[in-house]
């Protein structure tokens, strides 16, 4: 896979530079899975913790999904914090149900449902020098998108030039399984969100303004986000 120290630059081609958005540094771009009690019948209730409780439900969240045009191996749980785990959190907001929010100074991605409540997932997200906070929207999706390096990456990696006519989709493109590009005002920001099978790279700032999820993660927001859906950017 071709990393530009991270996601550099994902789903670009040759667009403009972002419009309107704040930053100073912007360049280009509970799980319980069966009670005490019946743990308690086998003598082991003692004996589980609520970390492992956590993981034996994670591990059906992000087991393998072979039934997809690519088929998406299970995600090894045991390189994931349990923070980054996909869960329903109270989340207070006065943004309506379905807008996102990316919190990159705790590497979370937000959901609103309402009444108070959000699906949380866990993201990796820019790196210093790429940080930015704003309002945007998706403006279009894709799944198992071609990747098209900018010539500015090609310029800082030029390994990168024999994709300059397209990387098709599959488990090596950069974009992954699924990707959400983000506009601002009509035009393509070159940001996008999109998905991940390295669970190491959660809790990371490695992306040149990108946010990534977990694939089986992208797979569940990415069905439930329709165009024209309000993404907030906070600053770190």
């Amino acid at each position: 896979m071709i990393m530009d120290d991270g996601i550099a630059d994902a789903g670009a081609r040759n667009e403009e530079a972002p419009l309107g958005l704040r930053s100073g540094r912007l360049n280009r771009r509970s799980f319980l899975v069966g009670s005490a009690a019946g743990l308690g019948a086998a003598g082991l209730a003692g004996c589980v913790s609520s970390d492992d409780m956590m993981r034996a439900e994670a591990a059906k969240l992000y087991g393998p999904v072979p039934n997809d045009k690519f088929a998406i191996p299970a995600v090894d749980i045991s390189k994931v914090d349990p923070r980054y785990f996909r869960q329903k959190v109270r989340y207070e907001s006065k943004e309506a149900p379905g807008t996102i929010i990316v919190d990159p100074g705790k590497f979370h991605l937000y959901r609103i449902e309402g009444d108070g409540m959000a699906t949380r997932y866990g993201a990796n997200v820019s790196r210093p020098g790429f940080l930015w906070s704003g309002e945007v929207y998706v403006g279009r999706k894709a799944e198992w998108p071609t990747w098209t390096p900018p010539k500015e990456m090609i310029a800082r990696q030029p390994e990168a030039r024999k994709y300059a006519g397209g990387m098709p989709g599959g488990l090596e493109n950069p974009l992954g399984a699924r990707v959400l590009y983000l506009y601002k005002n009509g035009v393509y920001t070159v940001y996008t969100i999109y998905s991940t099978s390295d669970p190491d790279t959660l809790g990371q700032g490695i992306t040149s303004g990108c946010t990534g999820l977990l694939s089986q993660d992208m797979l569940d927001l990415y069905a439930r986000t329709p165009v024209k859906t309000k993404v907030v950017m906070l600053p770190a």
